[in-house]
């Protein structure tokens, strides 16, 4: 078993970006691999366990996107395209011209994004438990968009924001822009997902929020995609905080796979 690391390093920075401060950390050194958290997360709960394995071999730059963590929140809803701007600004601010990108969830649409509309960017992606169609989910996942409150969110997520900011309203405030911004998901049209021609990863658990057919549907329609089904649900395979029972040594592996993808 593991543990999140929630507390925040000395390395984190705060960078001025498009009307917000955006909170990020670097560890590391190597080719920069730019990593995005999902939605209602931080770095820690998307990433503790990985990341040092990733720092090995990889400059990882891990952030906070609008409203989630340390970051703050403009008057405007979150958007996934808002959100692929403020990282390729992040990006240039720090003289970085192009970067691996690894998005989770929320994080792999961001990624996504970003590839279609910024790909002079983009090294290589890794998607992980994401999906480009509204239709890619599990069944019944959309109905619970109607009607949520914050009991819905995941305890540890209410903490881990807590912890930080020590602000419920804050955390009222991230939760209902991150319900606004997937009830009006619409998703990328397979045109686009083909105009991607970074080489890309394509990963997710086989009882994961998006179906196996829709990932492998994600890895035909990319021109240049590796595939990874991996045992386990949304992120287990990676450490994701609300797994904290997978072994340290599947992260390992996990790690190794995606080290390799990269050509670390």
């Amino acid at each position: 078993m593991g543990t999140t690391n929630s507390s925040t390093p000395a390395m984190g920075n705060y960078a001025g970006v498009n009307g917000i401060s955006m909170y990020y950390e670097i560890h590391g050194d190597g080719f920069p691999l730019v990593l995005l958290h999902g939605g209602g997360s931080t770095i820690y709960t998307s990433f503790g366990r990985l990341l040092p394995h990733l720092a090995k071999t990889h400059k990882v730059i891990a952030v906070e996107l609008q409203a989630h963590g340390h970051t703050g929140d403009r008057d405007a809803p979150e958007t996934f395209e808002q959100d692929a701007a403020d990282v390729a600004e992040l990006l240039r601010q720090l003289e970085i011209p192009k970067a691996d990108i690894f998005g989770f969830s929320n994080g792999g649409q961001t990624a996504l994004e970003l590839a279609i509309h910024r790909p002079e960017k983009i090294n290589k992606l890794v998607i992980a438990s994401a999906f480009y169609k509204r239709d890619g989910v599990f069944a019944g996942f959309w109905d619970g968009f109607a009607g949520a409150t914050l009991n819905n969110m995941p305890q540890l997520y209410h903490q881990e924001y807590l912890k930080i900011t020590n602000d419920p309203a804050r955390l009222q405030n991230m939760f209902d822009k991150d319900v606004q911004r997937m009830s009006v998901f619409k998703g990328w049209t397979d045109e686009e997902i083909k105009s991607i021609q970074a080489p890309a990863f394509v990963i997710s658990g086989n009882h994961d929020v998006a179906t196996p057919e829709h990932t492998v549907e994600m890895y035909r329609t990319l021109p240049n995609a590796t595939l990874a089904i991996l045992p386990g649900n949304h992120g287990s395979y990676m450490g994701e905080a609300l797994s904290p029972d997978v072994d340290d040594k599947a992260i390992e592996h996990f790690a190794a796979m995606v080290d390799a993808f990269l050509g670390g």
